[in-house]
């Protein structure tokens, strides 16, 4: 029983360490500088940016962990897909875009077509996820 009892207080320790190390690295993440492809949106600038064909706009916070998780992978493909205009939203600076566009939590993507609204994600994606989703809208 005892044995027991002492593994299981072990495991407890060893999982409560790894995620107050996970919290500390995200929250101590150095921002990613953004590509150069990548449109800083705001009031003045956003309709004319998504009135043209695919935008994946980015919304999020210099704060927000996940949101600089997601960073790198949006430079990424901004880079290599001329397809799709990528363009980020500070909902901090931009807070009536943020509730225009009825943002509740941060990381969220939206994907326009034309200057409408065609899908939402929410939360950290992976590349390969943003190229499929991508590629089927523009199928």
């Amino acid at each position: 029983m005892s044995a027991t009892l002492i593994v299981i207080i072990a495991i407890l320790v060893v999982l409560i360490g790894l995620i107050t190390f996970n919290y500390y690295r995200m929250k101590n993440m150095k921002p990613v500088p953004d590509s150069d492809r990548i449109k800083v949106l705001g009031n003045k600038n956003f309709k004319p940016v998504i009135s043209k064909g695919i935008t994946l706009v980015d919304f999020w916070a210099p704060w927000c962990g996940p949101c600089k998780m997601v960073a790198p992978i949006l430079n990424e493909l901004a880079e290599s897909d001329t397809r799709v205009t990528v363009g980020k939203v500070n909902v901090d600076q931009q807070q009536q875009l943020a509730q225009k566009f009825k943002v509740r939590n941060i990381p969220t993507l939206v994907m326009f077509r034309d200057g409408k609204e065609v899908r939402r994600y929410v939360g950290v994606k992976t590349k390969k996820f943003l190229e499929k989703e991508i590629t089927a809208e523009l199928a």
